[in-house]
Order: C-alpha cells, then sequence, then structure tokens
C-alpha cells in the first residue's frame, strides 16, 4: 500500500502500468492516507477530508489505469490528460480501508481493501459486510470485492518472548488514531496481541479463523528475529498457500 497525497495521480498511473507491464499483469496496486502525523508532520501536506481526498484521487487515477483520457477538477487534486504504455495490462487497485467511510468507498470503485492489525471478529463484523454491502448497493456482482488481511505472524515454541518481541516492534501501531480503532473494537490491548503467534497448529488454527472471516487472502508479515524462526513461519505459510 503505498499514500497518495505526494504523487499526483498521473505519477501514480505511470508507475503503476509500467510495474504492470513488467510483471505480466501480477501487480495489485494498493492505497492508502497513511496517517496526518506523516502527510501533516513529515511532508507539510495536509491530512484533512480524506474520503474526498481519495474519491478525487480515484476520479483521476482509474480512468488512466484503463488506457481512457482524464479531465477531473476536484477541490483537493486535479488530473488531466492521458498516458500511452502500450500492451500494459489494468491492474486491479485496492484501498488500505478500516473505518466505514472508506470501507464503503473501497466498495463501490475498487477491488477491495488490505487491512493491517485487524482482528478476526472486527473483519467479519464489520470490514467484510460493510465493503461488500457497499458493492451489492453500486451494483456490482458477487465477489467483485475482497477482503486482503495482513497481519504479523511467528511460528514458534517460545510464544512470549516473540510476544513481547511483537509488543516493542509494533508499538507505534497502537498510538495511531486508525489501527487503535480497530484494536479497540476487537478488545486488543496493543498490536502484540492481534499478531498471529504460536506453533504449527496454532497459527494454522487462527488462519483458518481469519478465512471464515470472509478473509480472501492473508498476507503474513514474519517477525522473528531469528532465520530459524523465519524460515518456519515461512514453511507454514507456504502450506497453508498464503
Amino acid at each position: 500500500v503505498v499514500p497518495i497525497q505526494n504523487q499526483h495521480p498521473m505519477h501514480m498511473a505511470q508507475r503503476a502500468l509500467t510495474v504492470s507491464l513488467a510483471s505480466g499483469g501480477r501487480f495489485l496496486l494498493g492505497l492508502g492516507m497513511t496517517h496526518a502525523a506523516v502527510t501533516e508532520g513529515m511532508w507539510g501536506i495536509p491530512w484533512d477530508r480524506p474520503v474526498r481526498r481519495l474519491n478525487e484521487y480515484l476520479d483521476g487515477l482509474l480512468p488512466l489505469l484503463a488506457g481512457e483520457p482524464v479531465n477531473a477538477a476536484g477541490e483537493t487534486v486535479t488530473t488531466r490528460g492521458a498516458l500511452v504504455i502500450p500492451g500494459a495490462p489494468r491492474p486491479e487497485v485496492y484501498i488500505a480501508a478500516l473505518g466505514p467511510q472508506m470501507l464503503r468507498l473501497a466498495g463501490r470503485r475498487t477491488s477491495g481493501t488490505c487491512t493491517w492489525m485487524t482482528g478476526p471478529a472486527t473483519l467479519a463484523d464489520h470490514v467484510g459486510p460493510t465493503l461488500r454491502q457497499a458493492a451489492a448497493d453500486a451494483g456490482r456482482t458477487e465477489g467483485a470485492v475482497r477482503v486482503v488481511a495482513a497481519l504479523p505472524v511467528s511460528v514458534t515454541d517460545d510464544v512470549d518472548t516473540l510476544r513481547r518481541q511483537a509488543a516493542e516492534q509494533f508499538a507505534v501501531y497502537g498510538t495511531l488514531p486508525s489501527y487503535r480503532a480497530m484494536l479497540d473494537r476487537e478488545g486488543f490491548a496493543g498490536p502484540e496481541e492481534a499478531a498471529i503467534i504460536g506453533d504449527e497448529q496454532t497459527v494454522s488454527q487462527q488462519l483458518d479463523e481469519l478465512a471464515a472471516a470472509g478473509v480472501d487472502e492473508f498476507v503474513g508479515a514474519p517477525f522473528d528475529p531469528s532465520a530459524e524462526g523465519r524460515s518456519r513461519t515461512r514453511a507454514l505459510l507456504r502450506s497453508k498457500d498464503c
């Protein structure tokens, strides 16, 4: 997932189509709003009106990805022009949507959402239903949108140590409003509780719970500091076709 505020839709489309061409159409484009601390604190770019910003960004981006000219004047971004990248397959677009407004936008206009630090109950009761209902309300076919869930994962016998590692490594996500809201909705005290940690059987069961919660694809982020631990985790993910 890449942030939109520091890349004009024309630039984003050029890069996305180029990578799509180079990858033989395997490229998926994830877009996000990042956080006020990044856009305003680091870049000096306003973060306000996130839903309008993303809507207007898609107004410019989606036609370009489809090989069409665009003339989209907005309050936050304006995009005019066309691109010529012969043979570039149109990449699917996903939105890093967690709140209801962003999920509804993703359901209406994109291929789905990619979440982070979001647990199974929230995925089952909030993310999936909101996304899919928005797609249905927009007249889209069943299966037009997908839920991609990303979480830290570690296959280990030393659960306590890896849980402490997760608490330290992912502490910032407990302070960012969008992720904090998902942790609170799930009843997690911190990001370490969202991480999937345990032996092969435990992790496999938790991945099955995500699938039962309506997750179409799981993206695991191995974080064990040891090469042996990361290898063990990757082996389990491969066995689950993740």
